[in-house]
């Protein structure tokens, strides 16, 4: 079995560490929780050309720089439903790419269960928090040519999935939480904020 898939099809296991987009790409401030872009449903994508390839080249650099393994592009402050995504499943297989328009398919319960897991997520720094995911995600979408695309993932990279295409819709996973839950990420968040951003910035330094 290939230990990568680009664009949901198996590659060589030579693949590089960094997609080669982010060699290309600038690193852009990531969004964080409370800013309006966050809190809205981006719009869909209706231009395929210079200008989406070129956000999505920002979006894998700012996503490496910022160590995650996925990243929306209202994370850039830009609202389009478009994510990217560079991301192990729970078996180590290697997932990279990027979704136009994604929409998280609606699964049979019976065929799927919930993990109770740590989730992340880089708008808000520093707070790791369980949330319940299912175990399987299966998004449709379009690549930055336009053309149709389905990604299937498991485990954590289910959770990937299911995360980004959250945000897109105008969610942040501190919505999936009890207020009592909210408070202590948010708390977490505080406390770890600077050090994060800190990483982030020597991160970049590194990379150029």
């Amino acid at each position: 079995m290939p230990s990568v898939f680009v664009q949901g099809r198996p590659t060589a296991a030579s693949y590089p560490p960094f997609a080669p987009e982010a060699r290309r790409g600038s690193v852009r401030r990531v969004t964080e929780v409370g800013e309006e872009v966050l809190h809205k449903p981006c719009r869909d994508v209706t231009e395929f050309g210079p200008d989406l390839a070129a956000l999505i080249d920002d979006m894998f650099r700012t996503m490496y720089v910022a160590e995650g393994a996925g990243l929306a592009a209202n994370q850039v402050g830009v609202a389009l439903r478009l994510f990217v995504y560079d991301c192990l499943d729970d078996d180590g297989v290697r997932h990279v790419g990027h979704i136009v328009n994604p929409v998280l398919e609606s699964l049979d319960p019976s065929g799927r269960r919930l993990l109770d897991e740590g989730e992340a997520c880089l708008s808000v720094p520093g707070a790791v928090v369980t949330v319940p995911r299912p175990d399987r995600a299966v998004v449709r979408g379009l690549d930055r040519d336009g053309e149709p695309l389905l990604v299937e993932g498991t485990g954590y990279f289910a959770r990937c999935l299911a995360h980004e295409t959250d945000h897109v819709n105008g969610h942040v996973y501190l919505d999936r939480l009890s207020a009592r839950e909210r408070k202590a990420a948010l708390r977490q968040s505080a406390d770890r904020r600077e050090e994060v951003l800190a990483r982030r910035a020597a991160n970049a330094a590194a990379l150029d």
